[in-house]
């Protein structure tokens, strides 16, 4: 039995705890207690391991122009904070290509594979199978030339062997009556989403608490190894938590803690907007991408959301919640019933975002005991179980459930 500390209690680090206590081990979380910019509370609640493609895309690029001219639009940054990412943005165009997307697909498509099973498998161990909406997930078009450019991607979804049936206006007014100016779409009938991603999120910390982990609320502002433990310094009320191993998986605030054990990782924040209407205000059935508009919708069982827009702006600027609105209205476009002056809960918070779109999953350069476990970006909710399990064979020193050479802290 090893005693173990996890840096961050979001939805990775919530299920590596629940890995670690199944193998009897002992665990701490240290999370800050108002951390309410974290992903994990405020996702679209997506389990989308169909998914294969990198953020560094042909897709991305083709929409980049007409994109980065909108200052509202799917993608911003803030020209005080270019100089900052420029290193991250020269990482990205490297990650563009050709041989770079293909590597980042097939690790992409290797951890996804995994993804909804692992899932699966945790959901039932802890009785929280109530969560899963099994619904599949609908990726749709306004021009039909757009969709055609992207049969190749759904050809290659198709050669992995996920199922992706076309449809054309007709079908799409027959699944989603509520959806229009929709001139083509796919659904991929085996993507599924969860009842609310911050009420899963707390059901996973609960049932970890009665299973026996302790949480430490604080920041972590440092992790050091001394001797024969590893000591995490807070600015909790708990100032420093010894551990045998320690997993890092505090996303976005993971960069800082990785830079002191010597691994300098091109960590980012693709800050994420969204709002939240009532239950059944937009109408759907079934989770939305709107491809080429840089937003989502889910209908979730505390309200319908509609989320996306990546920003780049660091931590401290604050959020400007027009972007919202813009992404708001652009969804009229699809849902022109939709009552935008309904009240809504708005939302910032940030992605953490690697320049290749893979996680960071893998020991510290410094030393073994400590792992990592951050930079899933739009994935995090999908790969968080499987994630789960690949820090508990690291950690144990077992053989791990897929080649971890591409998720390494060192491949930078």
């Amino acid at each position: 039995m090893m005693r173990v500390a996890i840096v961050g209690a979001g939805i990775v680090g919530l299920n590596a705890a629940h890995a670690l206590l199944d193998k009897g081990h002992q665990v701490t979380l240290v999370e800050p207690g108002n951390n309410s910019q974290r992903p994990t509370d405020g996702n679209a609640g997506w389990i989308a391991h169909t998914d294969i493609m990198p953020l560094a895309s042909p897709k991305a690029w083709r929409n980049l122009p007409r994109w980065i001219m909108d200052p509202l639009g799917p993608l911003t940054i803030r020209p005080a904070y270019l100089p900052a990412l420029a290193p991250w943005l020269a990482r990205f165009v490297l990650a563009s290509s050709p041989g770079r997307i293909k590597s980042s697909i097939a690790a992409i498509r290797a951890i996804n594979e995994q993804a909804l099973p692992a899932w699966k498998e945790r959901l039932s161990a802890l009785g929280l199978e109530g969560h899963l909406r099994e619904k599949g997930i609908l990726s749709v078009w306004r021009d039909r030339n757009h969709f055609l450019s992207a049969e190749d991607v759904i050809a290659r979804q198709k050669s992995f062997g996920i199922p992706a049936e076309v449809l054309d206006p007709r079908e799409l007014a027959e699944l989603e009556p509520a959806l229009r100016s929709v001139e083509a779409g796919v659904l991929y009938p085996d993507a599924c989403h969860v009842s609310d991603p911050a009420i899963l999120a707390a059901d996973l910390l609960r049932l970890a608490l009665e299973r026996g982990a302790v949480r430490v609320d604080g920041k972590a502002l440092a992790v050091q190894p001394q001797g024969d433990a590893v000591h995490i310094h807070t600015d909790g009320a708990v100032a420093n938590v010894v551990a045998d191993r320690v997993l890092i998986s505090a996303g976005i605030w993971s960069r800082a803690l990785a830079g002191q054990l010597g691994d300098n990782i091109p960590l980012d924040t693709e800050r994420g907007y969204n709002a939240t209407y009532a239950k059944g205000a937009f109408g759907l059935n079934r989770p939305i991408m709107f491809e080429g508009e840089g937003f989502v919708a889910s209908p979730l069982d505390t309200g319908d959301r509609v989320g996306g827009a990546v920003e780049f702006a660091g931590t401290q600027a604050p959020p400007n919640h027009e972007r919202t609105s813009a992404m708001i209205t652009r969804l009229k476009r699809f849902l022109p019933h939709l009552d935008e002056k309904q009240p809504a809960k708005r939302w910032m918070g940030f992605r953490p975002s690697i320049p290749d779109s893979l996680p960071v999953i893998g020991q510290a350069r410094r030393d073994r005991r400590i792992v990592y476990a951050f930079g899933h970006g739009h994935y995090g909710l999908t790969q968080a179980a499987i994630t789960s399990r690949l820090v508990a064979e690291l950690m144990e020193d077992r053989p791990a459930s897929l080649d971890m050479n591409p998720f390494s802290a060192q491949r930078f």
